[in-house]
């Protein structure tokens, strides 16, 4: 009957209740009103940032209420109509109280509950006249209640008509130290630190965890409302506590600690104790490959985050991705021990907490400050972090890399400021480090400055490629060598940059290496750059001369996982447009493994790679290449589904495929009339 809310099923200080059903029993709404105002009354000894006041007034009400709501239950089997219609009212009001308190408590709202403070106290004002008002109208001479009762209904009317449910002192003196700090900001000024900390003490954020939860609160509310023209004034101030919170993190708070998980300074360190036994794999989503952020579990046992699978659904598809098999129900049940490992290792590890994939890709609304007060906070701690990358002891550089790359991770505006303002050689600098943590943490705020299109000329112009590649060979923890490959990756999008990275003798033989880690990560971050580098014409022959092949045909053979199979698959296709790539693909038994491929992969990338690569090796390998594929009778029926389900790509060089095949088993001179035809596609693959 009480229907629970998390913060992700509403939004943040909305009431979404509803009526009881028309045919619920008597006792049923009882028993459900008794239990709701108990929920109500355990918010009780939580935390009240704000409105403190106004929270107690309502729990001495709801306290009342029970005891007339038991009186009721004890004393009447057979209520009348008007009765069950009043306490369904009564139903509806406490549950908007109950999400009011639940808001009001929420961990990681306090300072946009501060700004909204006036409207919180107003709405603690509106909820309990309408309690008082249930209560006036109840039909108390339909039922036989002892007078102790109906004295306790005259009560609670009388106080809360008399209440005046105003917002607290303390929440108006903080709610103007605040402003005064955002002024400040706004004149590019750094504001007093103790003001800071007074304000911060009223809401009991006393930690850099919860600095980190605020932030990621008001990241996801302007996420929220970014598109919404009539909220401007709204974002701007959700922008401005962005701002705020973010120096207060950085500034203010002298310690990461995960909350209370950090150790020893290690800011992103390995899991502890609780994660030595699990493959952190199996907390990625099998559909996106990435951190599930609201994992479900179907029917069929296994579980991928929601979005996902919605979309799965969406397009028609009702099995299970995994299994392939076909699901009686497409209900998603919420896999809430699996979301708080998901969360436990994000937090112990510094991975920033992962959101709905619906809406976390699109970082475009960043590339400018939400507002003058957090432009000016960043642009003040950006020099803050600068001064203690060059005169800060060990602990204190490595916990500057590491603000900068939480600040770089999702913002397009942070990555600018911090390369404008010179923060690149700087942590260049701090990748020859031999603290193992300054140098991942060093890296990983690279990779994301290279994500921005002048953060890649800043790294390629103060010397930084060699530095990047010194980490890829030598870092002192994998972590910082999957994030120097995927930095390489993102450079490599500039096209002087692929010709640079080939040049230096170790980039490319570095790539190689790490694909054969065992780390999955760390072979996906290898081959996306290796591919990208690829685009160069002139790194062709230096990935084949790298030894790349058999590495790649090996793990085709051996891994199960679709992104490293399709990025393989990329790396061959694009090795095999050129003679001696097919010789090396065709010398490794390249092209049996490809038929298998395509003849068993259900995905579309994987599909269409093995399409584009028996085009270039029949159209390099010729007429030996056609007659084993001749052969081949199952061949035949993956490329003609290939015509009518693969990609317009897959579908035009399947075709180019069938017709090479037909022509060799139909012509009576299979020598001289399949090699037209494998010249006229060879004109028109590389052009």
């Amino acid at each position: 009957m009480i229907h629970k809310s998390s913060g992700s099923d509403r939004r943040f200080l909305t009431y979404p209740a509803i009526h009881p059903c028309d045919s619920i029993s008597p006792l049923t709404l009882l028993n459900s009103l008794i239990d709701l105002g108990g929920d109500i009354c355990s918010y009780k000894p939580k935390f009240f940032s704000v409105n403190k006041g106004n929270a107690r007034e309502t729990f001495r009400q709801i306290a009342n209420l029970l005891l007339f709501l038991q009186e009721i239950r004890d004393a009447a089997s057979d209520l009348p109509d008007l009765v069950i219609l009043s306490l369904s009212e009564l139903h509806l009001t406490l549950q908007k109280i109950r999400y009011l308190l639940e808001d009001c408590t929420r961990d990681g709202a306090r300072a946009w509950m501060l700004v909204n403070s006036d409207r919180v106290a107003n709405q603690f004002r509106i909820v309990n006249r309408s309690l008082a008002t249930g209560l006036d109208v109840f039909p108390l001479s339909t039922i036989d209640l002892p007078n102790e009762a109906k004295d306790l209904v005259e009560l609670v009317i009388r106080q809360i008509r008399k209440a005046a449910f105003e917002p607290d002192p303390a929440d108006k003196e903080a709610m103007k130290d605040l402003m005064r700090i955002l002024n400040h900001f706004e004149e590019g000024n750094a504001p007093d630190p103790i003001e800071i900390r007074r304000v911060l003490n009223h809401l009991g954020i006393r930690k850099w965890s919860s600095c980190k939860k605020e932030a990621e609160f008001l990241d996801s509310e302007i996420g929220t409302e970014f598109c919404n023209g009539e909220k401007r004034r709204e974002l701007e101030l959700l922008s401005s506590l962005m701002g705020f919170m973010s120096y207060c993190r950085c500034i203010i708070f002298d310690t990461v600690d995960f909350d209370s998980q950090h150790r020893n300074g290690q800011y992103n360190s390995s899991s502890s104790e609780g994660f030595k036994g699990i493959n952190v794999d199996d907390l990625k989503c099998p559909i996106s490959l990435e951190m599930m952020s609201d994992p479900v579990t179907l029917s069929s046992g296994h579980t991928y985050d929601r979005c996902s699978i919605i979309k799965w659904f969406r397009s028609g598809n009702a099995t299970c991705p995994k299994t392939g098999e076909k699901l009686n129900s497409t209900e998603l049940v919420p896999n809430l021990v699996l979301k708080g490992m998901i969360q436990r290792y994000c937090a112990e590890n510094g991975v920033p907490v992962v959101v709905s994939r619906g809406k976390n890709r699109d970082i475009s609304r960043t590339a400018m400050a939400g507002s003058s007060a957090e432009e000016g906070a960043v642009k003040i701690l950006t020099g803050s972090l600068i001064n203690k990358l060059v005169n800060g002891s060990d602990e204190e550089m490595n916990k500057a890399a590491f603000e900068i790359r939480v600040l770089t991770k999702t913002s397009i505006f942070n990555r600018s400021c911090l390369v404008e303002s010179g923060t690149v050689p700087h942590l260049l600098n701090l990748l020859l480090s031999q603290e193992s943590n300054i140098q991942e943490n060093s890296i990983a705020a690279l990779l994301n400055i290279s994500k921005h299109s002048k953060g890649k000329g800043a790294i390629v112009e103060n010397k930084g490629l060699d530095l990047i590649v010194h980490v890829l060979r030598k870092g002192l923890k994998i972590e910082a060598q999957q994030q120097a490959a995927a930095t390489l990756f993102y450079l490599a999008s500039v096209e002087e940059n692929r010709a640079l990275i080939g040049e230096n003798p170790e980039a490319i033989p570095g790539l190689v290496e790490l694909v054969k880690n065992e780390n999955n990560c760390c072979k996906r971050n290898a081959l996306v750059a290796i591919s990208g580098l690829l685009v160069h014409p002139g790194n062709h022959w230096r990935v084949l001369a790298s030894g790349v092949v058999p590495l790649l045909l090996n793990l085709l053979r051996n891994s199960e996982r679709e992104d490293l199979v399709a990025n393989s698959l990329a790396i061959l296709a694009t090795l095999a447009e050129k003679i001696d790539g097919t010789v090396a693909i065709l010398r490794r038994g390249g092209l049996r493994l490809l038929v298998e491929i395509l003849n068993t992969s259900t995905a579309e990338a994987t599909k269409e790679h093995c399409v584009s690569m028996l085009l270039a090796l029949c159209v390099n390998g010729g007429l030996d290449v056609v007659a084993r594929l001749v052969k081949n009778p199952s061949l035949m029926r993956s490329l003609y589904s290939q015509l009518s389900e693969g990609t317009s790509r897959a579908s035009k060089k399947a075709g180019a495929i069938i017709k090479i095949l037909h022509q060799f088993y139909e012509s009576n001179s299979p020598s001289a009339s399949v090699t037209q035809v494998l010249l006229q596609e060879r004109f028109v693959h590389v052009w």
